[in-house]
């Protein structure tokens, strides 16, 4: 069976952050106030940013510097919980609006505007795990990304 299909914003922020707060609880994480901070500096930016593109707003939120390595530490237990996806082609992160979603993801990344469209296809995830087990390889997490322009850009 495949599943196509582009993933829009939830209708808010406060939305997103009760959406990663569930899933993070659900997995047994706490919900600390500067992990809160960290993702909603994440979830305010419209495409994916760098780990020091958060630092920055974190900082700039809390009125005091944060050390950048915290925020790496945050991001990554983000990423193992499904609350945020790194795209690998720009080293950057994206809050993700479907937490829950068991889908590998595909992300198409804009090279002129930034903005990355994460979309769900098990067709194509499935056959490349398929093809990695056939070679051999146990594959743990798929990462296709698609680099071009959006449509607002081409």
């Amino acid at each position: 069976m495949s599943i196509v299909h582009a993933h829009g914003q939830h209708d808010s922020r406060a939305d997103l952050a009760t959406a990663a707060q569930a899933r993070l609880i659900g997995a047994g994480e706490q919900w600390t106030p500067l992990r809160a901070t960290v993702f909603g500096a994440l979830a305010g930016f419209d495409r994916p940013v760098s780990a020091y593109d958060v630092t920055d707003a974190v900082s700039a939120t809390t009125g005091r510097r944060v050390a950048a390595n915290s925020v790496y530490r945050i991001l990554d237990l983000f990423v193992a919980n499904n609350v945020a996806s790194r795209v690998e082609s720009a080293n950057a992160f994206i809050a993700n609006v479907h937490p829950d979603c068991p889908h590998d993801c595909i992300f198409l990344v804009c090279d002129r505007c930034g903005r990355a469209t994460h979309i769900d296809d098990d067709r194509i995830t499935g056959e490349v795990r398929a093809a990695a087990t056939a070679a051999g390889f146990r594959p743990v997490r798929p990462v296709i990304e698609v680099r071009g322009l959006c449509a607002d850009c081409s």
